[in-house]
């Protein structure tokens, strides 16, 4: 095999991998907005958003949640999904915002 056969097999390798992976990246796209449209509420909003969670255990941890404008803290165990606090109309958003920081 000479070096002029080697660079075309080798450049159709990299070209053939180039189109599977630009053609993954267009499905991925497809899909992540095929998937909010689904689960999207009204406007194309997401109902749940996740703020922010700590591990508070090996298997447990604390959550904080953003549902339909309503920021919910959870508590997330191997048996089970318990609500902690609430807070109405997300009047704690602004703390949520502080946290990120």
């Amino acid at each position: 095999m000479n070096a002029g056969t080697f660079l075309l097999s080798l450049l159709a390798v990299v070209l053939a991998l180039g189109v599977v992976l630009a053609l993954a990246w267009v499905a991925l796209g497809l899909l992540r907005r095929w998937n909010d449209r689904l689960q999207g509420g009204e406007n194309g909003e997401t109902p749940i958003r996740f703020l922010r969670a700590m591990a508070v255990g090996q298997r447990e941890r604390i959550a904080l949640i953003e549902v339909r404008g309503e920021v919910m803290l959870i508590g997330v165990t191997g048996g089970g999904i318990s609500l902690l606090a609430r807070w109405p109309d997300a009047a704690p958003r602004r703390e949520t915002d502080e946290l990120r920081r």
